[in-house]
């Protein structure tokens, strides 16, 4: 059985590569195919955005079309390598960095304000990429090979880059959530109910009814930019300790 559920597994990614890169078999007889797999991944990204990823099934697409669920597995296998489709489909292309200058922390700080876009336009987008590695098209891949690209200035190795990359799309992904979570009448009342318990304890929590009173709890004006220069003035001192380029 493990044995099976491997080869299923290998048998979903490559279909997903073949369909993300344009290389499935075209069929050579027949009538004209009325879909395509770009339709309809459009199609579950719009129900997506409507209603949760958890709502996208091939019965709702392919409701949206009026045909079928059947008539979907002609273009798509699945659910997996359509969710697959659905994230390629909302990337755009290779993120243009350049207007936001020539230094390698603008363009870092740039691109992860464009990530940042892409998850809360399409919230459903951080539980479909969660702890799974999952086929990537050329869309995505030149979002990876662009900030790739804007650390290359720095002189650290690839292994660094790529961890510096870690590092900024985590910051990205946890920003996105916490907008996502955020539920304003509920964080007055967690304020509210916290200020009163510290007013009772706060000799066993005197640093944070200290931090509390100083303000330490008030939202930061802009959390990414924030994230993003700490993130970066750590990689700015890996420079300096590696003797490599700087900004």
């Amino acid at each position: 059985m493990a044995r099976n559920g491997k080869a299923k597994e290998t048998r979903d990614a490559v279909a997903s590569i073949a369909l993300l890169w344009g290389e499935q078999d075209q069929p050579t007889r027949g009538p004209k195919p009325s879909l395509t797999p770009g339709r309809i991944a459009q199609a579950a990204v719009e129900l997506a955005d409507a209603e949760g990823l958890e709502a996208v099934s091939m019965n709702k697409v392919a409701a949206a079309f009026d045909v079928s669920a059947m008539a979907l597995y002609r273009y798509v296998p699945g659910k997996a390598e359509l969710v697959d489709l659905m994230i390629e489909s909302v990337l755009a292309e290779r993120p243009d960095l350049s207007a936001a200058g020539e230094g390698w922390r603008t363009q870092v700080t740039e691109w992860a304000r464009q990530c940042l876009r892409v998850y809360q336009g399409h919230a459903w987008v951080l539980a479909a990429t969660a702890m799974r590695r999952q086929a990537m098209g050329p869309h995505q891949l030149g979002w990876l090979d662009a900030v790739l690209a804007a650390l290359e200035p720095t002189g650290l190795t690839a292994a660094q880059r790529h961890h510096v990359f870690i590092l900024v799309v985590g910051l990205v992904r946890n920003l996105a959530q916490q907008s996502l979570d955020f539920d304003a009448e509920r964080d007055r009342e967690w304020n509210r109910l916290t200020g009163e318990l510290l007013d009772r304890h706060a000799d066993r929590f005197p640093a944070l009814t200290k931090a509390l009173a100083e303000g330490g709890f008030v939202p930061e004006t802009d959390p990414l930019a924030f994230g993003v220069d700490c993130i970066l003035d750590g990689v700015q001192a890996l420079i300096d300790r590696s003797g490599a380029a700087s900004s």
